[in-house]
């Protein structure tokens, strides 16, 4: 009877890390993967704090926030707008996709506007 598979070679049976110097290797590798891998509880455990630097005052009411917004995306559509004219290319093509995506923020931010207080 013929065997498709060769006899697998013999091995030592002593383990690899009797030997102090693949022992000390082995420590060292975990070592590292533990250092890289599992952050430590100090920085798990440390609660983010959200920063206070600008803070949208709680008080305002929805109309003023909106009006806000929707002025702000203005001036970022034109700001956008007037530095296409110094760029070409692929930077060019971007900066008009930008200017898009801030016009459509605009837009809907007015049509909430609109229908927070219809005109009348």
């Amino acid at each position: 009877m013929f065997k498709v598979t060769p006899n697998p070679p013999d091995t030592d049976p002593t383990s690899p890390y009797e030997s102090l110097d693949s022992q000390k290797l082995h420590e060292a590798a975990e070592r590292a993967l533990d250092h890289y891998l599992n952050p430590g509880p100090g920085i798990m455990a440390t609660p983010r704090k959200p920063s206070t630097m600008f803070i949208v005052n709680p008080e305002l009411n929805v109309e003023t926030l909106l009006v806000h917004a929707c002025e702000s995306l203005a001036s970022a559509n034109v700001m956008a707008n007037d530095l296409v004219d110094h760029l070409q290319g692929t930077s060019r093509n971007a900066l008009l996709g930008i200017a898009q995506v801030i016009m459509l923020g605009e837009l809907a931010v007015n049509r909430a506007l609109d229908r927070l207080d219809p005109p009348e």
